[in-house]
């Protein structure tokens, strides 16, 4: 727990906003935000941030209206959160990744207003304007859509002013989309509560020491809740933040080149890139003290393989959107490698957070009994946007039913072993198979189809489709991965595919998706990433 008395009166802090504002005065001309060359002090992150808010209410947005980002990791980006902490509008990220139809189809789903979109992502600007009516306005970062002044344009011409509107620590503020029972994605509303919730755990000790000296790499997509829940415990306690367009490992090395790195916010598949890159060498990163990540497992020999190249603590952390990413943690302490078992548990609740293991009635069963794991912080979202039902079936008086099976140990350890739901998750990123299946059955030559995950060395878990043919029809794998390329993100498609005589299904129809996924995971320790 942190016992710094400058970093004490964060604890009360309730709205993000608030926060912005008390660094503004308590960090002015401190560095609070780097991009590559361009630097933020505290204050310049508070004045963008209500010029961004001003520019919104310019545009009649009343509070929970929806605006997005669609781009890769930029430094505007937390000018767009700030902003709409200061004017009640909700910033609702959409991943870059997705397909045009997809993106469309969330930007219709979320009500979204005001589009701002990157440079890179001019290709689906005429979809946008053709397809997405609510939309008022694009606003493009580093180009200019149509009549729309590009962002650096717009937000100059915006007032300094704090809107000083009366912002409560209920209101939502951020919805990161994330996908469900029905395979469409859905918005998860996390509010400002939410998110410091999540923040203050570095004063609590639940993620370690966190002081202003550190300086915090964000490689990770912001448009996910792991980038920018990441990135929270340094801009709370007034640490710099060192934001990276995307998880390259020569953007990262370059980082460290320029600052003394101390905490990075990996997944997996991140850390095998950076340890097993031609151009690494420990001195590059010498500066780093700890790495933390989650969203998939770690093998224990790129663990040991990391902990051994990098030199430094590693932090595991279990949790998801629906509870703004946190739920338990593993600290470096823990990751000893001569206690191999304890490195496959997801370590212990956090000081804020309670876990049961309940049965299919959800009642609690006994210590070491596999169940649904169960959730309660106050990091739990407030529900899912215009999803009342789905809301509804996985929040229960203050518990978030995670779909994940595992059990805890009598000394409180949480190992996962299975998933009831059957979310594959890839480099961090969540797969809704009902998604790819969509997509695939609108191939001529298949006549039914399944998609499972199956383990990955590099991402954890990897697409796979099991498909039937039409009888008299013919395609082959790399055929089938093409079409589905041409509808859905890359990271969605399957890897690899695999042609049987029929689908095993249950008494009732259903496709027995374990009785497809037994041969793949036959040799591992659980069957979820």
């Amino acid at each position: 727990m942190s016992t710094d008395p400058a970093l004490m009166p964060l604890r009360k802090i309730a709205t993000y906003d608030a926060l912005l504002n008390h660094h503004a005065v308590a960090n002015r001309g401190r560095i609070g935000l780097r991009y590559g060359d361009e630097l933020y002090t505290f204050d310049e992150m508070n004045l963008r941030a209500n010029r961004v808010a001003n520019g919104l209410m310019a545009a009649r947005l009343t509070k929970d209206a929806r605006v997005t980002h669609i781009g890769k990791n930029d430094s505007r980006f937390f000018d767009i959160l700030g902003g709409c902490a200061k004017s009640g509008v909700v910033f609702s990220p959409i991943s870059w990744r997705l397909a045009p139809p997809e993106m469309v189809d969330l930007l219709n789903d979320f009500d979204v207003k005001i589009v701002f979109l990157d440079a890179e992502m001019d290709h689906v600007a005429e979809a946008i304007a053709v397809n997405c009516p609510q939309v008022q306005q694009i606003i493009g970062i580093g180009r200019a859509f149509g009549q729309a002044p590009d962002f650096d344009s717009w937000i100059k011409a915006q007032d300094d002013a704090d809107p000083r509107l009366d912002v409560d620590s209920e209101d939502v503020l951020l919805q990161i989309h994330t996908s469900g029972t029905t395979g469409r994605p859905k918005g998860a509303m996390l509010s400002h509560s939410n998110i410091l919730g999540l923040a203050k755990h570095a004063l609590t000790g639940d993620v370690g020491t966190w002081g202003p000296d550190d300086i915090n790499l964000v490689p990770l997509p912001l448009f996910h809740s792991g980038g920018t829940c990441f990135a929270l415990y340094g801009l709370l306690v007034g640490a710099t933040t060192y934001l990276v367009r995307e998880p390259r490992p020569d953007l990262m090395f370059d980082a460290f080149g320029k600052e003394k790195i101390t905490k990075a916010g990996f997944v997996p598949a991140v850390i095998q890139m950076v340890v097993n890159h031609p151009d690494f060498d420990r001195s590059k990163v010498a500066t780093l003290q700890c790495v933390y990540y989650g969203g998939a497992p770690i093998t224990a020999a790129l663990l040991e393989q990391a902990m051994t190249l990098l030199g430094c603590g590693f932090h595991q952390m279990f949790g998801m959107t629906e509870s703004s990413t946190a739920g338990t943690s593993l600290f470096p302490d823990e990751h000893d490698v001569t206690r191999p078992e304890l490195l496959k548990s997801c370590g212990r609740a956090n000081s804020d957070t309670q876990i049961r293991i309940v049965d299919a009635d959800r009642q609690d069963v006994p210590a070491g009994e596999s169940g649904e794991i169960v959730l309660k912080s106050p990091g739990i979202m407030k529900g899912y946007y215009k999803r009342p039902e789905a809301s509804a079936d996985v929040l229960q008086d203050g518990w978030y039913y995670t779909g994940d099976v595992g059990y805890l140990t009598p000394e409180g350890y949480l190992y996962i072993r299975d998933r009831l739901k059957d979310m594959i998750i890839s480099g961090g990123e969540n797969i809704y198979p009902a998604e790819v299946e969509q997509g695939l059955a609108r191939h001529p030559a298949i006549l039914e189809c399944g998609v499972i995950g199956v383990p990955s060395a590099k991402w954890g878990e990897e697409v796979k489709a099991c498909v039937v043919l039409r009888p008299g029809q013919s395609a082959t794998e790399a055929e089938i991965i093409t079409h589905c390329r041409s509808l859905l993100a890359g990271y969605k498609c399957p890897k690899s595919v695999d042609f049987i005589d029929a689908l095993p299904r249950n008494a009732n129809g259903k496709i027995l998706k374990r009785v497809l996924r037994e041969p793949y995971w036959s040799a591992t320790d659980r069957q979820v990433s």
